[in-house]
């Protein structure tokens, strides 16, 4: 039976954002391994590459002159500027996955998620939560990448961050990664049966067949000639 439900071919643009600590990165990991039509964004930055860092692959690094540049040929759905370096979102490659009906996960800051949603209601944001605050000073202390100094900064944004969670549209608690997984799968999943991504609904099956006979003449209507598979 041929599906009567045809819906958008544009992709679903996803926001996920949460405190720094929450496993952002590990649910998107994730999510990768089983959602093969989705791909993350890549953010631009005006900063020198990093270690082993690639262009095109963790950043698209950009001279300080050229971000300026691309911000005033509105290049970017969102940008900020952080440690005298500059960070933004790319419009051109969002768009390019999201016509060829990929799914494009973003995963930025609170800031620039609330940017997004001026510019763009439809997309889905999604807050991933710690179990508890308890929990996610622990994750912190316990990656060893940051100072004591550092580690406060990031608690105490947590907090301010927590504030903000009624302007996205779910929200995750990372308690078990797995069931985390399967809890943002299930929201993208049902993102996709939205009335509003229903392009056209086809009626040609003998069912209809049927009922448009009835409805041009219920009295010289004669179904012995109409077989139903």
């Amino acid at each position: 039976m041929n599906n009567m439900v045809k819906t958008k071919k544009q992709g679903l643009l996803i926001v996920i954002s949460g405190p720094s600590g929450c496993g952002k990165n590990s649910i998107i990991n994730e999510l990768l391994k089983t959602r093969k039509n989705t791909w993350v964004s890549i953010s631009c930055t005006s900063r020198e590459p990093r270690g082993e860092e690639k262009d095109g692959a963790n950043y698209y690094f950009l001279s300080k002159e050229e971000f300026e540049k691309e911000i005033n040929n509105d290049a970017f759905l969102e940008y900020a500027e952080y440690s005298g370096n500059y960070y933004g979102t790319p419009k051109k490659y969002i768009k390019e996955h999201l016509d060829k009906g990929e799914d494009v996960i973003l995963e930025i800051e609170i800031q620039g998620a609330l940017k997004i949603k001026e510019k763009l209601d439809e997309t889905v944001f999604i807050f991933i939560m710690p179990p508890s605050m308890k929990e996610l000073k622990k994750r912190l202390i316990n990656r060893n990448t940051d100072s004591l100094e550092k580690i406060e900064k990031r608690f105490k944004r947590a907090y301010e961050e927590i504030n903000e969670i009624p302007k996205y549209n779910y929200v995750v608690v990372n308690d078990d990664l797995s069931l985390a997984v399967k809890k943002v799968d299930a929201i993208l999943e049902a993102e996709k049966c939205r009335v509003d991504r229903i392009e056209e609904v086809y009626l040609d099956s003998k069912e209809e067949q049927i009922h448009e006979a009835l409805l041009e003449n219920v009295k010289e209507f004669d179904n012995s000639k109409i077989e139903l598979n």
